[in-house]
């Protein structure tokens, strides 16, 4: 059995004085896919930069950091190494590194930082074009007979089961029609939300608003990290959670569990 996890950390270096390390040691995940980590490998304290297994073993540490420091970046912790990892190859995303995409031979596995869409939809015309970037990425990836895991935070709630008030949030960010349709055409083309896939139950969220006092103690929240993955790895998969009692930054991890 191989473990998934993802986790947006809302800043690396903030969350590892959160905990984060013993979360590592505690989960001992095979593949860990961060985003917004917000920091450049140079500016990483020691203990960041050589994470170990429970084993004793070091994780292989493949960074994406932002021409703009302090701003979005993503990672994958890998048990063992990839044989190939990448970023997009597309500018307007890779300047603000939004994916790290590692290919471990059985599968290729994509830590993904999706743009929030901002107030009135400023960015949805960004966003949209990087969803398609992921659609197109994963048809590519499916056609050559490749299986793919899309792990991360998509800033999307994709229907009203996905936060905790619908209705009071129709037009923001997050919930915009246009993403929600993005998500839709994901899903028909065959992609699978694994959660939402084993847990069709409403109140699992994996992010809530620092904004909103006891919104986390509530459970006023929105399910915006996925793992998603190509229909035909659909019997590899074992379980999916979400670990909503993990404190250190305003997302929860989420988990996969693969039969490989």
């Amino acid at each position: 059995m191989k473990k998934i996890l993802s986790w947006n950390v809302n800043g690396i270096r903030a969350c590892s004085g959160k905990g984060f390390l013993d979360w590592i040691a505690a989960e001992d995940a095979d593949f860990i896919c961060l985003q917004e980590t917000k920091a450049h490998p140079d500016q990483l304290p020691g203990e960041l930069k050589s994470i170990a297994a429970r084993d004793g073993s070091p994780y292989k540490l493949y960074w994406s950091s932002a021409a703009r420091r302090g701003y979005s970046g993503t990672a994958i912790f890998a048990k063992r190494e990839a044989s190939s990892v990448t970023t997009f190859g597309i500018p307007e995303f890779d300047d603000e590194w939004r994916t790290v995409i590692a290919d471990f031979d059985d599968f290729v596995l994509v830590s993904a930082y999706f743009p929030n869409s901002q107030d009135a939809g400023a960015r949805i015309d960004y966003k949209l074009r990087f969803c398609d970037a992921i659609l197109a990425l994963c048809d590519g990836l499916r056609a050559k007979g490749r299986h793919v895991v899309v792990s991360g935070d998509y800033n999307i709630a994709h229907t009203a089961i996905d936060l905790a008030r619908p209705d009071q949030n129709e037009g923001n960010p997050g919930y915009l029609p246009a993403e929600r349709a993005w998500m839709d055409r994901y899903i028909a083309a065959g992609y699978i939300d694994t959660f939402r896939h084993l847990h069709p139950e409403p109140g699992n969220y994996s992010w809530w608003t620092y904004r909103a006092p006891h919104a986390r103690e509530n459970n006023v929240g929105w399910r915006l990290d996925y793992h998603c993955i190509d229909p035909e790895f659909l019997p590899a998969v074992a379980a999916a959670g979400i670990q909503s009692k993990v404190m250190g930054s305003d997302h929860c991890p989420v988990s996969l569990e693969l039969d490989l």
